[in-house]
């Protein structure tokens, strides 16, 4: 297998896994953009890296540099930044393989479906997490437990209270619960029926905010 034989493989896997699996399951344009051309960048870079008399470490040092950058043009959720550490990833396993192998190709494809298991909706798909800002000051936890579960129709796993204002008489509260069969199937009815858009909607339901 040639030096220019494993590139076309990397640009096979980061299309998979930009238009097969990210886009389909979170409609995020401009992350799409960041991740084909952080991609390809790396592709570049790595390629001309392994191609001369400079350590492979210092490609290496190259992901350490690009992996701490923090973007504060937008607030990135956790599953996101596991997108962005794929496509960095299959840039590099592509652009340092001196000896291109099949390895290579089959560490691509590990990434590749790693990211398109582990990040299925089915699962742990009844699981969420939400910051919750309630229009009661509520100090113990049970009652504020209950009254959560009572409001979302779920099950409430874990709770930490992140304001209690008894002035303004608000609860800041991160909660992380799993929904109930009959919630998640109304939920996936809905989303099916309803057309994807770019804008963000904010649900209230007795007062409550999500953040």
């Amino acid at each position: 297998m040639s030096a220019y034989a494993v590139y076309g493989p990397d640009l096979v896997a980061v299309l998979i896994l930009t238009f097969g699996v990210y886009w389909p399951r979170h409609r995020r344009r401009d992350l799409v953009v960041a991740f084909l051309g952080i991609n390809v960048g790396v592709l570049a870079v790595a390629a001309l890296l392994a191609g001369s008399a400079l350590s492979a470490g210092l490609g290496l040092g190259l992901f350490g540099v690009l992996s701490i950058i923090r973007l504060r043009s937008d607030e990135l959720a956790q599953h996101e930044i596991a997108y962005y550490f794929a496509v960095l990833a299959l840039g590099l396993v592509a652009g340092l393989s001196a000896a291109p192998s099949w390895a290579a190709v089959g560490f691509m494809a590990l990434i590749v479906a790693t990211m398109t298991v582990v990040d299925h909706p089915r699962l742990l798909g009844a699981h969420r997490r939400q910051v919750i800002v309630l229009d009661r000051a509520i100090a113990d936890e049970p009652t504020l437990r209950a009254h959560l579960e009572e409001m979302l129709g779920a099950d409430v796993t874990a709770l930490s209270v992140q304001r209690l204002d008894t002035v303004s008489d608000t609860t800041w509260v991160d909660a992380r619960y799993r929904l109930r069969a009959g919630r998640r199937r109304a939920l996936v009815a809905e989303a099916t029926t309803s057309p994807v858009t770019g804008t963000t909607t904010t649900a209230r339901s007795p007062e409550m905010a999500t953040r």
